[in-house]
């Protein structure tokens, strides 16, 4: 009998799918089969077909939009905006890819030419993570296809709806199924398909620890591409702020927009010892507002529950070690029903912790860290391994300009949030938050490579050095 896979809403535990396990190895096999013809089409051909599929997703909005939601457990509202983004990736990526990756001709001396093309790079393995089941991976899977690349995508095992209705779409606009395959399946699955020797790259989005294993795994095989997309601790730094009322609201949408499941969350706020507190009050204001809710609850609520039971554990459990170090919260992290992973919103100080773990809270926790000066916050900023986003928020331009300089980060935002990068700029970032190939508009860069290429119509050569002399030769 078939080992099965089953979906559940986080909100109430209703089951939303099930289905089979897969083995990627076949599919694997089969794509490699029919990705040369997919790559034959001329580009036209695969920009009108992915033009299709975006259609198809526009008209399946609601639906696909009320699926992400229940199986997420994120606001209906929140994922109306996901389903736009994935239907906007399309011509984003046909914009991208004609700009990133163009054909170039130049003339060279002798009547040669020096020509510069891409080819995609054949089979490529796509893993999608649960925060953003469609949009995410949607952002490996347009740019490939675009690109000429057949691709085997297993989505998290905690959205396989969201991942199989995304596939759906692809095939009702005219991709190929031996082009695209989708395969379902645990952390085993995964491995399996990131190991599997006909894959030519893997695009992953995902933890910052399965990253580096990644990274660690693909050691041996340079001849294939390997894209991370992982996590961040990011600080956001309140200094000097002119509008108190609105940069408490960057604040509060940078740590618990998703219900803190967002990559590019703010993890840690960092203000000045003295002059805070206003700003602070602000932010409690409208943390104590904040509607924590199903998805579809009327009024529609800012926060759902995390993704499952054993996520909101463990963001409890990071944040008792917090408090056990001696964290003082300020806006208590709680549990409203025990058997479903509901979180409020949570706001604990740092100050005086001493070793803080530099690790990524994927959850509705805020850090507050009190500073001397600017200097220490820009070093406090800094105190991690990370280094996916950053944010200040001042009035003042000096001091953007100098956290600019010296933030490691590779979003980094002036009185604006930390979350919310746009589609139509590179995103990416260094430390274990990336192995520098960025994705959204450079996503095109990693789904094919240049060739170079030296062009003459007539084979002209001579060697001018190092013969002997014909004549000689005759003698």
């Amino acid at each position: 009998m078939a080992e099965t896979l089953t979906s559940y809403e986080p909100a109430t535990g209703a089951e939303i799918w099930t289905g089979e396990v897969g083995d990627p190895a076949p599919m694997v096999e089969a794509a490699r089969g029919a990705w040369a013809k997919w790559a034959a089409h001329s580009f036209a051909y695969r920009t009108e077909t992915l033009r299709r599929f975006a259609n198809v997703v526009r008209g399946k909005e609601q639906e696909f939009a009320d699926l992400i939601a229940r199986e997420t457990g994120k606001p209906y509202w929140e994922a109306q905006t996901e389903v736009a983004a994935v239907v906007g990736k399309v011509e984003i990526s046909i914009t991208a890819h004609s700009e990133r990756t163009p054909s170039r001709k130049a003339e060279a001396a002798l009547g040669n030419k020096v020509s510069v093309r891409h080819k995609p790079h054949g089979v490529l393995a796509v893993l999608g993570p649960y925060n953003f089941p469609a949009h995410l991976p949607n952002g490996h899977l347009v740019p490939a296809l675009l690109a000429g690349n057949a691709v085997v995508f297993k989505p998290s095992e905690k959205t396989p709806a969201s991942g199989q209705f995304l596939v759906d779409c692809f095939h009702e606009a005219g991709v190929p199924k031996e082009v695209l395959h989708i395969v379902h399946g645990g952390p085993a699955t995964g491995k399996a398909l990131a190991s599997d020797p006909g894959i030519d790259g893997l695009l992953f989005t995902g933890s910052a620890r399965a990253g580096m294993a990644l990274h660690k795994q693909f050691a041996d095989t340079p001849h294939k591409i390997l894209a991370i997309e992982a996590g961040g601790n990011n600080p956001l730094v309140a200094w000097d702020v002119k509008d108190i009322h609105a940069a408490a609201a960057i604040i509060a949408q940078s740590a618990y927009l998703s219900a803190g499941q967002r990559c590019t969350c703010a993890r840690r706020l960092i203000v000045p010892e003295e002059g805070h507190e206003q700003l602070l009050d602000e932010l409690l204001k409208l943390i104590d507002r904040m509607i924590v809710d199903h998805p579809h609850a009327d009024p529609q609520p800012f926060m759902g529950p995390l993704i499952d039971v054993a996520a909101a554990d463990h963001v409890q459990s990071q944040f008792m070690n917090l408090m056990m170090k001696g964290g003082t919260p300020i806006r208590r992290l709680d549990r409203p029903f025990e058997e479903r992973p509901y979180l409020t919103p949570a706001l604990i100080d740092v100050t005086n912790v001493k070793d803080r773990p530099d690790e990524e809270i994927f959850g509705p926790v805020l850090q507050l860290v009190r500073v001397r000066d600017f200097d220490e916050a820009i070093d406090v900023a800094n105190q991690t391994r990370f280094g996916l986003a950053a944010s200040v928020l001042t009035r003042t331009p000096e001091n953007y300009d100098k956290f600019w300089a010296n933030v490691r980060a590779g979003v980094i935002n002036w009185n604006k949030p930390t979350n919310g990068a746009p589609s139509t700029a590179p995103f990416g970032g260094v430390g274990i938050s990336g192995n520098h190939r960025p994705s959204a508009f450079y996503a095109a860069d990693y789904c094919a490579y240049p060739v170079t290429s030296v062009e003459s119509e007539l084979c002209r050569a001579q060697i001018g050095q190092g013969l002997r002399d014909p004549v000689m030769l005759e003698d």
